[in-house]
């Protein structure tokens, strides 16, 4: 696994695989974990408890029998959690494949922190850095809703389309500040 590692990104995405691998080589002091919720993994070594965010939802955009769809309490609970970051260190975003769930909280995450910048730039970004990004529809949705953005955040997501098909998304790291 080749993770890029700049030391100005802070935020980076990976699969629940290279979970472990990505904390000890960004030295990470938060994680994100968006998924299912049967697979919800341990606190990572040299996570304090309380640094961990374990949204357990499944990758869906519209309700399904039997599983967990993201909710505004969801989205509420991430903006929360990113709001008390220390954007000096290093976080972790991560769901099964690190292709939707967490590209879309890093997409979410990214918004937040530079309420200022056009998400347009944002998913440019998002995309420049991964080929296989593919933000869950919902999660941007809801997100775009609670941030008022008036649909700013859903278009920028479809006007970089979806990613390249594939099983796992390679890990990959964003900038926290986008210029």
């Amino acid at each position: 696994m080749a993770l890029k590692c700049d030391p100005d990104h802070r935020i980076h995405v990976c699969s629940l695989a290279a979970l472990e691998t990505v904390v000890a080589k960004t030295k990470a002091t938060h994680v994100v974990s968006a998924i299912n919720p049967w697979s919800i993994p341990e606190t990572p070594s040299g996570i304090e408890p309380q640094n961990h965010l374990k949204i357990a939802v499944n990758d869906i955009v519209e309700p399904q029998p039997g599983l967990v769809e993201p909710t505004c309490n969801h989205i509420e609970e991430l903006l929360t959690f990113i709001g008390h970051w220390n954007a000096s260190s290093a976080m972790v975003i991560h769901c099964l494949a690190g292709i939707s769930r967490s590209s879309a909280a890093a997409f979410i995450a990214l918004c937040q922190l530079n309420a200022k910048t056009d998400e347009r730039v944002i998913a440019a970004q998002l995309r420049a850095a991964s080929a296989t990004a593919t933000p869950n529809s919902r999660m941007v949705a809801l997100a775009d809703k609670h941030m008022q953005r008036s649909g700013r955040m859903r278009q920028a997501v479809t006007t970089i389309g979806r990613g390249e098909a594939r099983l796992s998304g390679e890990p990959f790291s964003l900038a926290h500040i986008v210029s």
